[in-house]
Formats: C-alpha cells, structure tokens, sequence
C-alpha cells in the first residue's frame, strides 16, 4: 500500500485534504483517537469490516477496517466526492457534487445513478452559472442513512448545502433497492436567498415551486422504529423570506411507493428545535440543538434534550441532559455511547467533543487541540475493530482530516 500511497500523491495536488505530515494519535481517560497523515487514505465512510475511501485521484475499498485496500479504481473526480454509504448487500453508492454513482463488484465498476422524482421522471441537477459551483445535491451532515424497515433496508438522507459549492436545491433522497433506484423522498420550496450568482432575471429559482417551506440545508434525517416513522430537521435562519428551522415526520408506505410528510414544528434560530444529531432509543427521542441568532434574556436555547416523540412540540415535557454551552448539530447513540461534537467557529474549544459513556447520565467534553480549529460532522458507527469514525472541518465545512476514536474499557 505504501507504493500506491506514494504513486498516488507523486505531482498531485489535494485540494481540502489535511496536510499532516505524520498521524495523530493521542488518548483521554474516555477514549484514544487517531488522525492519519495526508499520505493516507481518507476514509469517506465505514460500515462493520468495510471502509470506502479515496486517494489522490483513486477510490478505495478496504475489508478489514482499513489496514489494507484490496480495491482500488481510478476516479478522476475523487477529490470532489461528497457522500459515501456502504449498502448491507455490499454495494457502495458515493457522490461528487452533484452527480450520484454505485459499484455493486467492489469497485471493478462503477455507473452513474440519476434520481428519480416521484412521478417516475428524471431529477437532473440545474445547469450552473459557473461549472466550478455545481452545488452540494448529496452531500450529508449526518453520518448514518441506512435503516431496518419492514425487513428491509432503507437508505433515506437529506443535502447539508448551501454553504460551499454553489447554490443547490434542499432534498430529502431515499432507495429501497440498494442504490440501484434512488428517488426524490421530500423537495423543499425555493428560497431566493439561495440562488445562483449571476443568474438571469428570468431564471427559474431552485427548488420546489408548489411548497411554501423553504430551508437552507437539511442537517438529520433518521428512523424512529418504535413508530415506523422518519424525522428530519433542517437550518438556518429567517432572512425576511420566511422561516428556515423544520421539522417534519415522514411515514412511506412500501406497497404504493409513496411518503406522507408531515409538518411539525417551524422556530427561529434561538431554539432548541434548531438542532440535529436525532437519536430514538427505546421509544424515546434525543437531539442536540443548534440554537444561534440572537440571544434571548442573553442566553440560547442550547444543550441535549430528550423526550417521547409525542411530546416534542411541548417544552415543559422535555428533559435536558447537558448543555455544552455551544453550537451543535451532530450526536450519535451506539451501546451506551454518546458522542457530539462542537461547531468551532461558535466555540472555544480547538476541536470538542463531547462524550457520554452511561447512556446519557454523566457527560463531559474533551478538546482535541490539534490540529487546530476543527468541527466534528458525519459520524460513522463504530467499525468492526471498535472505532467511530467522523469528518473533522476546517472552520465549519470545509474537508480537513479524519478522526478515528475508541473508547476505552
């Protein structure tokens, strides 16, 4: 691996990619962690044994947990990758900025996917003003997109956009088939503080012209088993042209091929309800809010929330559990573990993370100082060995690096 390593770098240039010459590798008293060089692969995703990853121009395949890569293809545009998934049945389904791909043979191959709407017609991308600024059509802020339902798996996830990249349209994707048919689920409206630069006038505005809710990006889709019901929630802020801040509850009916959304809350940008990291155990919801703008009585509506789905829009019903006093939209549950993370530039951690190990009782926060100021997004369940896995952000969303964590005991 080191040879392809080495032939992979020689004479390239690697936008947004970390600049570590040497791994990190450090440890607290909950968990060690590791943050691999530039000269290794950068793991887009993992699920179990597998690790997807790309490389200078090269994507990557590994099958135990990313200590060797067996499956190697050229992809002149991996350096524009965005998303990644590793379907249950093996396949990989990743995307650029805004076209969609599946390799069903661990790479050998792989075609172009072209969403469908829900009427069975294409979904193509706008054509952009500047080719440089395509938009962010698939690109997550959550980490997790693949769920049980009906014996099933499902994959359902929503655009984090809107930020770099050109303006995109805010969608909600799913597939029932393993990638190999990947629909439209949910169309935001179109808001005109999102549009592309130097547009005509007469231009069609991006987005869903028949819905009246607009959103900037969405920032966590995810499954509620004990109601057969999904939850998404969206950012930003009201910028004059209406509420950005949603959330919706989404049921599909397998039979008919059909979702049925419907609205739960709209709030400000001080609001616990501007949140993510949405997490249903035992029948129970748990998120971590987002809350920004300006201060109310000086002071946001911050920290992690638990309370029964049916009593989400009622305040007095919900229990707080921490609050890190920061921004945050990113939180994964897996076998008691907690685990969120800061955005940076609201914070005064370097890099924070913020860990629970007993299901929720106890909390703490650790900063992870180097390699500077880093926002924590996309986490990935633990892989095979015992490690989470999540994107670290220049600033808020730009690549950087990888970080891998264990906990320990």
């Amino acid at each position: 691996m080191k040879t392809l390593r080495t032939l992979c770098l020689a004479g390239l240039l690697l936008p947004a990619v970390s600049a570590l010459a040497e791994a990190i590798t450090g440890e607290t008293e909950h968990f060690v962690y590791r943050i691999p060089s530039a000269d290794e692969p950068y793991v887009d995703t993992q699920r179990d044994n597998r690790a997807f990853a790309f490389l200078g121009t090269k994507i990557m395949l590994s099958e135990d947990c990313g200590k060797t890569w067996p499956h190697v293809a050229d992809f002149p545009e991996a350096q524009d990758i965005t998303f990644s998934v590793l379907l249950k049945n093996g396949s990989v389904l990743f995307a650029t900025r805004e076209r969609l791909f599946l390799s069903t043979d661990s790479l050998k191959s792989h075609r172009e996917i072209i969403v469908k709407r829900p009427d069975g017609t294409d979904y193509r991308p706008h054509t952009p003003v500047d080719p440089k600024n395509p938009g962010w059509y698939f690109h997550s802020l959550d980490g997790e997109h693949c769920f049980e339902v009906g014996g099933r798996e499902m994959l359902v996830w929503g655009n984090y956009c809107n930020v770099l990249g050109g303006a995109v349209p805010v969608n909600i994707y799913y597939s029932t088939d393993n990638g190999e048919t990947v629909k439209l689920a949910y169309a935001f409206g179109q808001n005109p503080r999102f549009q592309q630069k130097g547009a005509a006038p007469d231009d069609p505005l991006l987005g869903d012209p028949t819905n009246k809710l607009i959103a900037r990006h969405i920032h966590n889709v995810t499954y509620n088993p004990a109601e057969d019901a999904f939850y998404a929630c969206t950012g930003d802020i009201d910028r004059g042209d209406g509420k950005e801040v949603h959330w919706l509850r989404g049921t599909y009916e397998a039979k008919a091929d059909a979702w049925d959304w419907k609205h739960v809350i709209s709030v400000d940008s001080n609001s616990r309800f501007k949140a993510g990291g949405m997490n249903f155990i035992d029948g129970r919801m748990y998120w971590i809010a987002d809350a920004n703008g300006p201060a109310i009585a000086n002071r946001h509506d911050r920290g992690i929330f638990t309370c029964l789905p049916a009593d989400f829009t009622d305040t007095s019903k919900h229990t707080l559990l921490f609050n890190p006093m920061f921004e945050s939209a990113n939180m994964l549950y897996q076998d008691g573990i907690f685990i969120a993370t800061h955005c940076a530039p609201a914070s005064t951690y370097q890099n924070g993370i913020i860990w629970s190990s007993d299901k929720g009782r106890t909390w703490t926060q650790h900063d992870l100082k180097v390699p500077g100021p880093r926002s924590g997004c996309r986490i990935n369940r633990k892989n095979s060995d015992g490690w989470f896995r999540m994107d670290l952000r220049k600033g808020w969303i730009e690549r950087a690096e990888v970080l891998f964590l264990k906990p320990k005991g």
